[in-house]
């Protein structure tokens, strides 16, 4: 099913990564743990560079980690494509743990499904290793506060 490709992006991902500094410190902690590597129509992709710290037992990459960077991917695309209003809230988001994921980047390819005034609907395939296969993927909305003034 395609996304919404004809919505043009009003950010890039350096100004995302900078909002997401900003409005979130404790997220990164000085590091690009995640990050919004690129921003197009209708789209985004954020990155999880993984380490000790995002595993569970057993070595793989945790589900509240996944999750996390499911999130972070809608929040990424409702801020670039509806502008950069830090009060946009998750309303929904389902997961389902595909594969095992280990250390290393983790690249989550979001598209929105639909965007309107006070919601966005979007779905993200969250791909890791070497052969770029899915490990999770989740579709979610956001609301979207109403434009002030």
């Amino acid at each position: 099913m395609p996304g919404q490709a004809d919505i043009e992006p009003l950010l890039d991902a350096e100004q995302i990564n900078a909002l997401l500094a900003e409005a979130y410190p404790e997220l990164n902690s000085g590091t690009r743990t995640y990050e919004v590597t690129d921003v197009f129509a209708g789209g985004c992709t954020v990155r999880l560079n993984a380490d000790a710290r995002h595993l569970r037992p057993g070595g793989t990459v945790s589900g509240p980690t996944l999750f996390t960077l499911a999130d972070i991917g809608g929040y990424a695309c409702v801020l670039s494509h509806g502008g950069p209003d830090a009060m946009s809230v998750t309303t929904n988001l389902n997961i389902n743990f595909v594969r095992k994921a280990g250390p290393g980047p983790l690249d989550g390819h979001c598209r929105i499904l639909k965007l309107g005034r006070n919601l966005m609907v979007f779905d993200i395939d969250i791909v890791a290793g070497p052969d770029g296969r899915t490990v999770a993927h989740a579709t979610g909305t956001y609301s979207i506060p109403p434009k002030q003034g």
